[in-house]
């Protein structure tokens, strides 16, 4: 188990992480979400052990993590961590950079595991590339091969698919996470994209200013935020006076509701005034204004702008 006590850390005399808890257990995939500047690739760093802590601790299987005072090489050989920059070697080719940690006693074995390790991640046809000549995306793709190559117990991934396009991105998510989860490793990922916490993530952390808002269920975090800062990270969502909703009459009341969960019906209680329309795919997201209030619903099909519709709470699209 990965341990966090008690944990605030500063690179100057300003505090970055505020009295960080949680655990982690054995085979666990944690996202790690929150709008940028939060503290989210600092919390990775830590664990990881590249800065020494003043206050609190990180152990794991009840040892501690410890940072540079304590090793000449910092971080964990048991963790491998996936910065935004890659670390790549750009004049030696992508099988070469994901064989760097290698040891070349068995030379058919690591040439074995390198290859497998680059066709999880699509990249086997570009094994003898130089990585220089790879794009950001390729880059990426490498970099997330190397730092599997030793199997580690808990890997740290930040923004791990950042650069990579949604049709490559879609899949290597599905194969990589696979993976992990098959050899039962622990697996911390630090992302603005909901999908990496509400597809794959076992749960949830909610980082704020340096601060852990929640940690749940992913499935939990989404359908119940405790504020509009967390809802907001899964994408638009409105923040509703329970009175318009006519289930109260405390004016003070509020819900936050996703588009998804308003539907056009006749007759409903918040009669809105249609602005624009924005084409989704398998449907549309409506602004639309209610009053003074923005308001985003989603629907089948464009509507006008400058229509008037009523919306009702669907009581089906809620978990």
């Amino acid at each position: 188990m990965l341990a966090v006590k008690n944990v605030s850390f500063g690179y100057t005399d300003t505090t970055v992480l505020h009295n960080i808890n949680f655990t982690v257990k054995k085979g666990q995939n944690i996202a790690v979400i929150g709008e940028s500047g939060c503290g989210k690739s600092t919390l990775l760093k830590v664990i990881y052990g590249l800065y020494d802590i003043e206050q609190g601790e990180i152990t794991y299987k009840g040892e501690p993590v410890t940072g540079p005072k304590h090793n000449l090489i910092p971080g964990m050989p048991y963790m491998k961590y996936l910065a935004q920059d890659f670390d790549l070697m750009p004049y030696v080719t992508a099988a070469e950079n994901v064989g760097s940690f290698l040891s070349n006693f068995y030379p058919e074995e690591k040439q074995q595991r390198v290859m497998e390790l680059l066709q999880i991640v699509e990249m086997d046809a570009f094994a003898d590339v130089k990585a220089k000549y790879l794009s950001g995306g390729q880059q990426q793709r490498i970099a997330l091969a190397k730092v599997l190559a030793l199997e580690p117990e808990v890997l740290l991934l930040d923004e791990p698919f950042s650069h990579i396009d949604n049709f490559r991105k879609n899949a290597l998510r599905r194969n990589l996470f696979a993976y992990l989860k098959a050899k039962g490793i622990t697996v911390m990922v630090a992302t603005h994209d909901s999908t990496d916490a509400l597809s794959f993530a076992d749960e949830t952390i909610v980082i704020k200013n340096g601060k852990i808002l929640d940690k749940a269920l992913s499935k939990d975090v989404y359908y119940n935020p405790g504020d509009k800062y967390t809802a907001s990270l899964f994408g638009e969502v409105n923040e509703i006076k329970l009175e318009l909703l006519t289930l109260t009459q405390n004016p003070d009341e509020t819900v936050l509701i996703y588009p998804h969960q308003l539907k056009v019906t006749d007759g409903g209680p918040l009669k809105v005034v249609v602005k624009q329309c924005y084409f989704k795919g398998n449907r549309y997201l409506v602004k639309s204004a209610l009053g003074r209030q923005v308001i985003f619903f989603e629907h089948y099909k464009e509507l006008p702008a400058s229509d008037e519709v009523t919306l009702a709470v669907d009581r089906n699209a809620f978990g």
